[in-house]
């Protein structure tokens, strides 16, 4: 079975409306499969390369998140590694403004090349988040900030609440084990300015399974004390 029948496939089952089950999206996943996995042999950027697991794992997971991002946002991806969920909304949504924010050049050097090739609205950054949000440039400049499988809820949100700005959403996408991360960060959330949007479950359809994930859409509703994020040493020995 070719690339593109295995993206038709898995895309169908997970988004039956058939929003992303068109010729050019799949000509630009294929593309972006190919020099995933030519890249990877140079700098490691996922376990993950055989087809099916790589549409339905990183393609189709990162566009779990797609439909709650408003048009037009200038959205941040904090801990982006080789590009996920990045590249894949780039794809999907040329009305984003996306910036790619990791602390591992090599990553980001992959993810550049992807955004010239594609032509996608990509920018990216090689710094720590909550360094990055002690800056003025960055500290609540963002309508939505997105996270993906990156630290537990509890140490993420600090590291993310602080870029977005008051009326602009943070978007956590976290396997089966959210629920237990989501009322154990929930205080945190709310010291930092935003409270619970919404939770939802999906589920992830690969070819042969089904994987439960959770998604916490969370709305800053206050500006986040200066004192925060703090230094990561802390975060990590003290979360909120």
């Amino acid at each position: 079975m070719s690339f593109c029948e295995k993206y038709f496939e898995i895309m169908d089952k997970n988004f039956p409306d058939k929003r992303y089950s068109t010729d050019e999206l799949a000509g630009k996943f294929e593309i972006l499969y190919n020099e995933l996995v030519a890249f990877n042999e140079k700098v490691n950027l996922t376990a993950v390369t055989d087809i099916e697991g790589v549409i339905a794992k990183h393609f189709a997971d990162s566009l779990l998140i797609e439909e709650y991002i408003p048009e037009g946002s200038e959205v941040i991806d904090v801990g982006c590694g080789g590009g996920f969920p990045t590249l894949p909304l780039a794809i999907v949504r040329k009305d984003l403004e996306i910036t790619a924010l990791d602390s591992t050049q090599k990553k980001l050097n992959f993810v550049s090349e992807m955004a010239q090739k594609l032509s996608l609205n990509v920018s990216v950054l090689c710094a720590r988040a909550e360094e990055t949000a002690r800056k003025d440039e960055y500290r609540e400049s963002f309508d939505v900030c997105v996270a993906r499988a990156v630290a537990r809820l509890n140490i993420l949100s600090e590291l993310c609440i602080p870029l977005v700005k008051k009326g602009g959403l943070f978007i956590s996408c976290k396997a089966a084990i959210g629920e237990e991360e989501y009322r154990e960060a929930k205080n945190g959330t709310e010291l930092l300015g935003a409270k619970t949007k919404n939770t939802f479950t999906p589920i992830l359809h690969t070819v042969t399974e089904e994987q439960k994930r959770s998604i916490f859409i969370f709305e800053k509703v206050e500006h986040t004390p200066q004192k925060y994020p703090r230094q990561y040493a802390k975060i990590t020995k003290k979360p909120l």
